[in-house]
């Protein structure tokens, strides 16, 4: 059985997208998941880059193509009222579900759906309290201890390699977004271009020229 690991934010609907096809993905295959919260934010801080809705043609295009992703794969997603929103409230509530900087998948369900079913604006007080009297969290979501979880989460993948959200991780492998579903399933299942020397050759390939 392989070990997986879902690195997501609540924020990015390419994760919500992949959370939800995960599963369809991966059908027959014998696996596990940890499903880690981290800051999306933190990722861009570290790598110096705007995040997809900040830059405006590339807002338009992301939530026409993650439209067409959902209903191509027959996936229920409405926008939420406003995005990007602040995912503070949701990562801590989920993480204070979990322990050790994981949640299970009802948790991030519950939340995921939260934010990208239904219309209604994600970040807003009222209904982060409802999800909060739905899944009724052992810990304080404004807890020192929880805020430290999803600092550490953010920092261990900044260490890991990663720059955006959902990634995939196993056997320290990177796969990154909804996209990436079938390179995941390939490579669970054995196939022989993983042990080619094509993975390891493309990051190894000289860069010709860089913007100053």
């Amino acid at each position: 059985m392989k070990q997986l690991t879902f690195h997501f934010d609540f924020i990015s609907p390419y994760a919500y997208l992949a959370f939800e096809q995960l599963p369809e993905a991966l059908k027959g295959l014998s696996y596990a998941v940890d499903y880690r919260p981290l800051l999306f934010a933190g990722l861009l801080k570290h790598h110096g880059q705007l995040g997809p809705a900040e830059i405006p043609p590339k807002r338009d295009w992301t939530y026409r193509q993650v439209l067409w992703h959902a209903h191509a794969h027959g996936i229920p997603l409405q926008l939420p009222a406003a995005h990007p929103f602040n995912p503070l409230g949701l990562l801590r509530l989920a993480l204070a579900c979990g322990e050790d900087g994981r949640v299970n998948r009802y948790v991030a369900e519950t939340l995921f759906r939260h934010a990208w079913r239904g219309g209604a604006d994600a970040a807003d007080a009222g209904r982060l309290e409802q999800a909060r009297a739905l899944l009724q969290p052992r810990r304080d979501p404004a807890g020192d201890a929880v805020k430290a979880e999803l600092k550490a989460n953010t920092d261990a993948a900044v260490a890991r390699g990663l720059f955006g959200v959902p990634t995939i991780e196993v056997d320290g492998r990177l796969f990154w977004g909804f996209d990436s579903l079938p390179m995941l399933r390939a490579y669970l299942q054995g196939d022989a271009w993983f042990g080619s020397g094509a993975w390891e050759h493309a990051a190894a390939l000289p860069a010709g020229q860089t913007r100053r």
